[in-house]
């Protein structure tokens, strides 16, 4: 796979995607993440990306042309348009089950918007989805860029040491994950359930299912109510109740 980063700070998103698990899947060829700095294509001698908004108010919005230019420039005449995200407050909430839809695309470019915005006919004319990373509004699209980028990521085949890293993980199967414990097996006073220390493999995945069942009602209660609950799940819940 291939992601293509357009911003103001380049620096910013190769510092953070160049350290851990991100990292070394891209020395290894598992994905390959190319950051684009939009001032390249400001097309003034100040590299000026940004002007006053029309009809007044604060702030300043990223003009049309180079963030139009920028895009253009990351694939040839003869080739598809690649997919283009604009992360921005005003797009879909970002969840599990994007990120999966995401991460089996060959290629996809995101748009980190900054001050205002961006000019809206350049979103009209060249991006395909806008996404949220939540209900609240930072500085810029830098952080949420990365966030994505991440998210995505650890989903390719061979970035994490196997697949069961992530599909246990909360959201990934609509459940919160179980609590997790390590050595000691005391610590300030606290024990590691029993069950972890028995090596029943069979009592150690009910429990933590269990456990997931518990979380997930207690502080999700929207995700609980949309999960489709097994009969096995429904017995886990009613042996709780008991």
């Amino acid at each position: 796979m291939r992601i293509d980063i357009m911003t103001l700070f380049p620096e910013m998103c190769g510092r953070v995607l160049g350290e851990s698990i991100i990292g070394r899947a891209q020395k290894s060829g598992k994905v390959e993440i190319v950051v684009t700095d939009i001032r390249d294509f400001a097309g003034n001698k100040h590299n000026k990306v940004d002007d006053m908004p029309y009809g007044g108010g604060m702030g300043m919005v990223m003009s049309a042309s180079p963030v139009y230019d920028c895009y253009k420039s990351l694939y040839a005449k003869d080739e598809p348009k690649p997919h283009l995200i604009y992360m921005s407050p005003k797009g879909g909430t970002l969840n599990q089950s994007k990120v999966a839809e995401l991460s089996k695309l060959d290629r996809f470019v995101i748009l980190c918007g900054h001050y205002e915005g961006v000019d809206q006919r350049v979103i009209d004319e060249i991006v395909d989805e806008e996404i949220s990373i939540g209900d609240y509004v930072l500085t810029g699209g830098e952080l949420p860029a990365l966030a994505l980028t991440d998210a995505v990521c650890r989903m390719l085949p061979g970035v994490l040491s196997d697949d069961s890293c992530f599909q246990d993980e909360s959201h990934f199967a609509g459940l919160l994950e179980y609590p997790q414990y390590t050595r000691p097996s005391e610590w300030h006073g606290k024990g590691v359930p029993e069950v972890l220390l028995s090596g029943n493999h069979a009592e150690i995945e009910k429990w933590r299912r269990k456990q997931s069942l518990i979380i997930t009602r207690q502080r999700r209660k929207d995700m609980f109510e949309r999960f489709e609950l097994s009969k096995q799940d429904e017995k886990l819940l009613d042996d709780l109740e008991k």
